[in-house]
């Protein structure tokens, strides 16, 4: 059986890794580089990060390819080698994973940077295409599981989930950005998501990224009235970003994502983690309190 699926019929609780964008421009990343180039140009940079998350207590961790399509690469110098980029990253990912025993590795999936006909150019075809690219060359690398993430719209997460589909029966995480609150961009509510993606066949549900805590709460709780014992994915920022000297600041410290955790937990999430602003000490906060 499947690893994921497995941990999930066991009953287990997991526990995801941080941010990867966010930290690595605090270790160097110069802004206009795509995170995706490091996996060729910087791979020891990815391995820190990564290892430092298993060494924090982390059970899954994501690759590097959030923003790893042909789409979102075209400015890359490796945007011709999409599938290739891809497949570096779930084999660094496993890499740092094999540090200790039972770690998984998720395929990150983040939109296009695009919106969808009639609101902008990207037709269903070339988001499908862009999509299977992608999902290639993380099979490739030999990834657990998929995690469609920080998507806004049904019909680009449609596209994404579709195009993993007709390459591989690994599971699929669906997990959107409730930015509006207790709403997406595009007016996406929590309890229409679920019932959409598990009709679909999707592993589990989630969101990610979004505002507050207290917002993922609420977005939690619409997901559990919908349909409740259904599993969960719940991924927060670490607050609110605000500039401070120049810098981009993440104000909620370790202990408080720890202790939104337990909330996220009891309301039915079986794996937890952060998004932006999460660091190594986030997680390994939020590990001794869910392990």
């Amino acid at each position: 059986m499947n690893k994921f699926l497995e941990s999930m019929q066991s009953g287990k609780t997991l526990v995801a890794d941080g941010a990867t964008g966010t930290n690595l421009y605090k270790m160097g990343l110069q802004p206009g580089v795509a995170p995706e180039d490091l996996v060729f140009d910087q791979p020891e940079l990815l391995l820190k990060l990564e290892s430092a998350f298993t060494a924090a207590g982390a059970d899954i961790i994501l690759t590097c390819t959030f923003g790893g399509t042909r789409l979102r690469m075209k400015e890359s110098k490796y945007a011709q080698r999409v599938t290739e980029v891809n497949k570096r990253a779930a084999e660094l990912a496993r890499q740092a994973a094999s540090t200790r025993t039972g770690i998984l590795v998720a395929g990150s999936i983040g939109p296009t940077g695009l919106l969808m006909k009639p609101y902008g150019p990207l037709t269903l075809d070339e988001a499908g295409a862009a999509f299977t690219e992608q999902v290639q060359g993380l099979v490739a690398g030999g990834v657990d599981l998929l995690v469609i993430e920080t998507m806004f719209a049904y019909d680009e997460a449609d596209a994404a989930f579709k195009a993993a589909r007709t390459i591989t029966d690994l599971p699929i995480v669906v997990s959107f950005s409730y930015d509006r609150g207790v709403r997406t961009m595009m007016g996406v509510k929590p309890a229409e998501m679920i019932k959409r993606y598990k009709e679909m066949g999707a592993a589990m549900v989630g969101a990610n990224c979004g505002t507050s805590l207290e917002n993922m709460e609420k977005v939690e709780q619409e997901y559990k009235a919908a349909e409740p014992g259904f599993p969960l994915w719940i991924k927060p920022n670490a607050g609110l970003p605000h500039v401070l000297d120049g810098d981009t600041v993440y104000d909620v410290l370790p202990g408080q994502m720890a202790e939104f955790a337990v909330k996220y937990v009891a309301l039915g999430a079986r794996v937890v983690g952060g998004c932006c602003g999460n660091t190594p000490e986030h997680i390994a906060a939020i590990a001794k309190v869910i392990h």
